[in-house]
């Protein structure tokens, strides 16, 4: 079981990924990894050092190769992803990003095949319990 929870303050050195919900005007952006046939929001993990919203510059960055863009963080999210044993869980940590795309790199510089941008939502997500549940609270939070 993935259960998606929101949070108004975590400590920062909780926060582990970055997910950014992005769009320009002709669409949503997502992406597709080159060893998936599933669509993403653009996100990550955060590397030493770096603060969440360097995070999620980085990977916003590579994985769609956004050069001219506004970002604007959204919320405090979870995941708890329960095991085969449901006594182990685990809770994760991420600050959620909204970004408004102007302009883009001509090449990826990442293991992102491809960007799509699309009017609707995809059918087929990579991560179908948890992206929507992104996308509704961006949704509830007057971003989209």
């Amino acid at each position: 079981m993935t259960q998606v929870k929101f949070y108004d303050y975590v400590e920062d050195s909780k926060l582990k990924f970055a997910v950014i919900i992005a769009k320009t005007r002709d669409g949503w952006v997502f992406c597709k990894h080159k060893d998936r046939k599933t669509l993403e929001v653009p996100g990550g993990r955060r590397e030493e050092g770096e603060d969440i919203l360097t995070t999620a510059k980085r990977e916003l960055y590579e994985e769609t190769g956004a050069i001219q863009y506004e970002i604007t963080p959204i919320g405090i999210y979870s995941v708890t992803s329960s095991f085969e044993d449901d006594r182990l869980k685990e809770e994760s940590f991420g600050m959620l990003y909204f970004a408004s795309i102007e302009g883009f790199e001509k090449e990826l510089h990442s293991e992102i095949e491809k960007i799509y941008i699309m009017d609707t939502l995809p059918n087929n997500w990579t991560y179908p319990l948890i992206q929507p549940k992104l996308m509704e609270y961006a949704k509830k939070k007057g971003f989209i």
